[in-house]
């Protein structure tokens, strides 16, 4: 099975899609209950990933499988080309480990449609595994537009009130982004077959090989580059994600924030980066600055918020920021911070997703101000909630303080150290809204009547954050757990990267010329 790991991994939720379809509509325990054993089984298909020790010394792509596809000749060549390496290993983990909690959180949240919810969890789940697996770039996006469709339908037909305003804005601002991507995928394929250059497929280890003209490098960095930014999102282009946030149903929000955004920051590792090292370099600088600009601002309108959701959204906005502040560093500090930073995100923004479905479920509403005092009559509730809290704004000893360390540190080491000061002021920010928020909601005197007779969580609800609360204090604790099998693969990019820019810019130099034009 180890041959094929990653496929059974990836096509067991679609399996699990298919027993589904058999399952009687009005039937609702037994969908929940596949679905869940589905995603459970998923992830201990994926966990031999985690113990394998070759990910501490190779960056090499490990568990790779290559299918011939589809073929027009010599003018089309797909491949079903896949693998995994220490840039995407942690980020499949933590696909099939939020999965379950997903489907759990599920379960007294959603009560109508229950087959359809179920139905469009399992797809989104090959969806995702899928994206972080390809090694080619048509496949690749294939996988990127499909995650376009269960997120769809989940906000616009299971969300808030506003759900078709926010399912809509979230799919025009994915799709234009994509769009702009699939023409600049085909333009470098095309380009370099013209050129004469043998191309297996839309192969990413080919397309790495081009040495690609600065000035076309830069209008096609600039079309990847906007389509992971939406993703993200980055600001300016974040409008969507608050609105998708709040309308989304709680499975919906932790799926979108834990494992979602994270497609936007492993595109520009994966792709944009080292596809482009010249137009990377040439446009650091912008995007650095839009990445404090984007912490600092999340954090400002957060303060703001009076509704729990909505605060976490933009919240959100903030913390990967600082991500792309880190990625954007090109040292190991940095790019090894930015890469945790997004399993950190993952669990920690989940988990106050989850938190804010649990007091949604009870209360019926997410206003700060209709909150108060909690903690006297939800203590569980409030343990866990102050937990989660801490490991948001990166108190030591969580897992939130050793992502942001170590972006802080990569900046400050590198050409961007003044946006590292500016970047600074979002860490003192997101304590101030975090406790505040806290404050309000658990502290205080129990004002509203309806607060008085709340239950506190549920034994289900428990062991939905006990999972999260060990990798709150793993991650804080132990760090390195993780860093050594990512730290081979980030130094390979970092050679991607600086290297070529180097010798790049010694051909401009010599005049030498390109493969690609």
């Amino acid at each position: 099975m180890s041959q094929h790991l990653l496929s059974w991994m990836t096509f067991l939720p679609l399996l699990g899609l298919l027993v589904l379809l058999f399952i009687p509509r009005d039937n609702g325990g037994l969908l929940k209950g596949i679905t869940l054993v589905v995603t459970i089984i998923t992830f201990f298909v994926s966990l031999p990933l985690a113990f394998d020790d070759v990910f501490k010394t190779s960056a090499a792509m490990q568990y790779t499988e290559f299918v011939p596809w589809i073929s027009v000749g010599s003018y089309f060549q797909m491949n079903y080309n896949i693998g995994i390496d220490g840039i995407s290993l942690w980020l499949v983990l933590l696909t099939t480990f939020i999965m379950p909690i997903a489907v759990l959180s599920t379960w007294n949240a959603v009560d109508k449609n229950i087959k359809g919810f179920m139905a469009l969890l399992l797809l989104l789940e090959t969806a995702m595994l899928g994206a972080f697996i390809a090694l080619d770039l048509f496949l690749f996006y294939i996988f990127w537009e499909l995650m376009l469709i269960p997120m769809y339908f989940m906000i616009g037909i299971w969300g808030g009130k506003n759900r078709i305003y926010a399912a809509i804005k979230f799919f025009i601002y994915t799709a234009v982004g994509s769009l702009l991507m699939l023409v600049a995928i085909m333009y470098i394929y095309y380009a370099a077959v013209q050129s004469g250059v043998a191309m297996d497929g839309f192969s990413i280890a080919h397309f790495y090989d081009l040495n690609i003209p600065a000035h076309l490098q830069t209008w096609l960095f600039l079309a990847f580059a906007f389509s992971f930014a939406i993703k993200v999102p980055m600001f300016p282009v974040h409008t969507w994600l608050p609105d998708a946030h709040t309308e989304a149903p709680t499975a919906g929000s932790v799926i979108l924030a834990a494992i979602m955004l994270k497609m936007g920051t492993y595109g520009y590792i994966r792709f944009a980066m080292p596809l482009f090292p010249e137009a990377t370099h040439q446009f650091i600088p912008y995007l650095s600055l839009l990445a404090v600009i984007g912490i600092i601002y999340g954090a400002l309108v957060a303060m703001m918020q009076d509704d729990v959701k909505k605060l976490v959204a933009y919240s959100s906005v903030s913390h990967l920021g600082f991500v792309m502040l880190g990625i954007f560093a090109l040292n190991m500090q940095g790019l090894s911070g930015g890469m945790l930073q997004m399993v950190n995100h993952g669990i920690s923004t989940g988990a106050l997703f989850l938190i804010v479905g649990f007091i949604y479920e009870r209360r019926h509403t997410r206003a700060i101000a209709d909150f108060g005092g909690l903690a006297k009559v939800m203590p569980v509730f409030a343990t866990i909630f102050m937990i989660i809290t801490f490991s948001s704004i990166g108190l030591p000893g969580t897992n939130g303080f050793v992502g942001e360390f170590l972006i802080l540190l990569g900046a400050f080491e590198s050409e961007l150290r003044w946006f590292a000061v500016f970047a600074t002021t979002g860490v003192i920010f997101a304590a101030v809204y975090m406790l505040w928020m806290f404050q309000r909601v658990m502290f205080g005197e129990l004002k509203n009547p309806a607060n008085e007779k709340l239950k506190d969580l549920s034994l289900r609800e428990v062991v939905i954050m006990i999972p999260l609360l060990v990798f709150v204090f793993w991650i804080g604790v132990y760090p390195n757990t993780f860093l050594e099998k990512m730290n081979p693969s980030m130094e390979q990019l970092m050679e991607q990267v600086n290297g070529k820019h180097q010798v790049a810019s010694v051909e401009q130099v010599n005049h030498h010329q390109v493969d690609v034009k």
